[in-house]
């Protein structure tokens, strides 16, 4: 049997360096193996939100897999989409499709945890939401009020430079502050739960990338220190 093999990163710095593929590639290639599917080349990977379902790259896996009677085959569930009805709409185009995570889930098994994954997300947001303004509410400033201005003022030396840098980190672990104590007061506790927690709720790092352990266990350092 053929198999369509799709990859999917978050950002272009993560497409860039490879960050994550390579993970989803060995657990592709070693769920084709264990079932003697061969993998058609090239794979597709596409360097977008899993909020949106305008992916041309993924568009492309599906025609390639319904052409050749492939089996599209991705790492994890979410690789493709959180979203309900775009997830109904990939099962009614009739392609068949495989998540290496869960290689014996059914449409109705896929259906039900991709509708409570969605629902998770929408309850992480209205959390969230609740717990930046009751931030607020109590006075906590949020967000860098200088803004770009402390961008513009380090290039002037390296040491005010090295300022500004903690100066953000300081302000983004004020910013986050009340997102990891909702998470923690709902008993995600472990590094790994909440970087988990944080990703699905569509949170980003300083800079624009994922949350692994390391750099919730910075986060957790700024926001004592800050305390």
């Amino acid at each position: 049997m053929k198999a369509v093999a799709y990859y999917r990163v978050s950002t272009a710095a993560q497409g860039r360096s490879g960050l994550g593929l390579e993970a989803q590639r060995e657990a592709v290639e070693s769920l084709c193996r264990s079932r003697g599917w061969e993998l058609t080349a090239p794979p597709f990977t596409e360097v977008e939100s899993g909020k949106r379902a305008d992916r041309p790259e993924l568009l492309k896996a599906l025609h390639r897999a319904k052409v050749t009677g492939a089996t599209l085959v991705v790492a994890k569930l979410d690789r493709l989409s959180r979203n309900v009805a775009f997830l109904a709409a990939l099962q009614d185009s009739g392609v068949k499709f495989i998540a290496a995570d869960m290689p014996e889930a059914n449409e109705l098994t896929v259906h039900i945890m991709a509708a409570v994954a969605q629902a998770e997300r929408k309850a992480i947001s209205k959390r969230t939401q609740e717990a930046l303004q009751a931030a607020k509410a109590r006075g906590q400033r949020l967000g860098n009020p200088n803004g770009a201005a402390a961008l513009r003022r380090a290039a002037k030396g390296n040491v005010a430079s090295v300022d500004a840098i903690k100066s953000g980190a300081a302000s983004r672990a004020d910013q986050m502050r009340p997102v990891i104590e909702d998470m923690q007061g709902r008993g995600i506790a472990s590094l790994g739960a909440l970087a988990k927690a944080l990703n699905d709720g569509g949170f980003v790092t300083a800079r624009g990338g994922q949350w692994h352990a390391s750099s919730v266990r910075n986060l957790i350092g700024r926001i004592g220190q800050s305390g």
